[in-house]
């Protein structure tokens, strides 16, 4: 078992690696599957439920929120999840089921630079999908600005480094491509469950909503939408994200296999 090696070692060219990402975008382009997750669900689903009069105004049960506003934090951990968990395993689990990342190791170009190609084009995915849907949501349906910025910011920071650290021990634990789409789809539904992407948090039962906060999803969202009404979220939400993402980094480094 080989650990991760850098990204970007002195010894290769630099514009091998934004190269290998122009091709990266053009393979994700030629299968859209992640984009079209990322950036388009989410938005039909904002515009779909915005347009619900009944779903803008502020319901007791929802804290005396409207679910609008308690679904964007859904939404934004719902294009967090797409990229990192379901979109970022499978191209690394095929490259090395197809022996791609060996054949890389006999070149100047690492093979560590594909896992970094296919980071920089899932956290673009991500980032402009967030500002696209935070976007409308604030020009069509009146979303206020986050009550603390540097919250908000920070929570979503910490939200992608989790749920990319776990993206990356699907990867790192999938032989090949079927079982990195099994190993996704396994990590992925509860995790938006506890996220409230089928049912509110706010409606769920006390038990569901208290084993919710320990999920890195079911934090961050919480960590959201207390930045976004309230202002700075607590700490113990940033810490549980901070505690997923240095557990499931180290033991993607720890098991990660380029052959």
């Amino acid at each position: 078992m080989i650990g991760l090696q850098s990204l970007l070692p002195p010894q290769a060219p630099r514009a091998a690696f934004r190269k290998l990402v122009r091709y990266e975008f053009v393979l994700t382009r030629r299968t859209p599957n992640r984009a079209t997750l990322g950036l388009g669900i989410p938005l039909i689903l904002l515009v779909i439920l915005g347009s619900i009069p009944k779903l803008q105004q502020p319901e007791a049960a929802l804290g005396g929120l409207s679910f609008i506003e308690v679904y964007i934090p859904t939404l934004i951990g719902f294009i967090i999840t797409v990229t990192g968990i379901l979109g970022l395993p499978l191209p690394l689990a095929t490259y090395r089921e197809q022996g791609i990342l060996r054949r890389l190791s006999t070149t100047p170009v690492p093979p560590a630079w594909l896992l970094g190609a296919q980071l920089v084009v899932n956290l673009t995915i991500a980032v402009v999908g967030m500002l696209v849907l935070l976007v409308v949501a604030m020009a069509r349906f009146g979303m206020a600005v986050p009550k603390s910025s540097p919250g908000f910011i920070l929570a979503i920071l910490l939200t992608m480094v989790a749920i990319f650290a776990i993206g990356l021990l699907v990867a790192a634990l999938a032989d090949g491509a079927q079982a990195a789409q099994t190993l996704s789809g396994i990590a992925a539904v509860p995790l938006l469950f506890f996220a409230g992407l089928w049912v509110p948090l706010a409606a769920l039962p006390v038990q569901i909503r208290d084993i919710s906060t320990w999920t890195p999803l079911g934090a961050a969202v919480k960590a959201i939408q207390d930045a976004m009404q309230t202002g700075f979220p607590p700490a113990g939400q940033l810490l549980i994200l901070l505690a997923y993402a240095i557990v499931a980094g180290f033991l993607a480094v720890r098991f990660f296999r380029w052959e």
